[in-house]
């Protein structure tokens, strides 16, 4: 047993820290009865042991028991099963980054306890690296129908937009559009991973690609099948792609440790100027065509 006079402040630096130890290892604890995969129950396992010896050791300085978040358990739980496990434990370990200065006020009073939790934390990524999930291995192929869906049907619908000046016609016009390209590039998907030959299974990935882009294609075309006034629908729907670049953006820089903010303007600045320039295609072709749509 450890003997140490702690200050009021470490202590309750510490007690934070047990709290998120126990915390998570009710999360992962969790998260490893609800799968099935044996591999990565067993990972699982390992981690929700590990945060069990840490809550432990940090006991060995307050002697005081403490209960876990359960708001937390259940958030990290549910944000798990919904968006995959890697993504669910990157938040969280995002999260963990704020509590530096909870670990730096510990070590105050604790001085090699910085050194301990370095190595803890070290340990525990390469535990949470060793998660095989499906969904990250193929998504490449989510992006490929993500970011074609973003840029080929945002500028679509703003040439639409212009040209045909009728919210049904550009609706009708775009979900053609889209589902023909949906097919066409998880046809391709489907020819290029099998020409690869690696681990990933050709229909797998062209039924990620494809989804990708049909979700992505009803997400752009909605305001166009409620709203009347098409200029309005085209604010809409460049919102709408924005956000959708942001969310997935995000999900991947979590998931896949990349950085966030340069992907994000540049799928950002590349959707927006197709769509502009379509727009002004659009323009031009009624002009010089001299077409009206009622």
């Amino acid at each position: 047993m450890k003997v140490k006079v702690l200050n009021r402040e470490s202590e309750k630096a510490i007690l934070t820290a047990q709290r998120n130890e126990i915390t998570e290892h009710f999360i992962y604890e969790k998260l490893a009865r609800s799968i099935k995969d044996a591999h990565n129950q067993e990972v699982l396992r390992r981690i929700s042991k590990d945060e069990l010896k840490h809550y432990e050791f940090w006991k060995e300085y307050t002697y005081k028991d403490v209960k876990p978040d359960r708001f937390n358990v259940w958030k990290y739980f549910l944000i798990s099963k919904i968006f995959g496990i890697t993504f669910g434990i990157k938040l969280m370990e995002k999260g963990e980054e704020k509590a530096q200065v909870t670990y730096a006020k510990i070590s105050e009073s604790l001085p090699n306890a910085r050194e301990i939790i370095k190595d803890e934390d070290e340990h525990e990524k390469q535990l949470t690296d060793l998660i095989d999930e499906e969904r990250l291995r193929y998504v490449g192929s989510m992006v490929l129908g993500l970011n074609d869906a973003l840029v080929e049907l945002t500028g679509a619908l703003a040439g639409f937009t212009f040209a045909l000046q009728n919210t049904r016609a550009v609706a009708m016009a775009g979900l053609i559009t889209g589902v023909a390209a949906s097919l066409s590039m998880a046809t391709s998907e489907y020819l290029s991973t099998k020409s690869e030959g690696g681990a990933k299974n050709p229909s797998k990935a062209a039924v990620y690609t494809g989804i990708a882009y049909v979700l992505t294609v009803l997400f752009l075309i909605f305001p166009y099948l409620f709203l009347t006034n098409v200029y309005a629908c085209l604010i809409l729907t460049i919102l709408a792609a924005i956000t959708v670049i942001f969310l997935f953006t995000f999900y991947i820089s979590v998931a896949k440790d990349l950085p966030f903010r340069k992907r994000f303007l540049e799928m950002t600045a590349i959707s927006l100027g197709i769509a502009g320039l379509t727009f002004l295609i659009g323009f031009l072709l009624r002009t010089f065509l001299n077409i009206e749509v009622d």
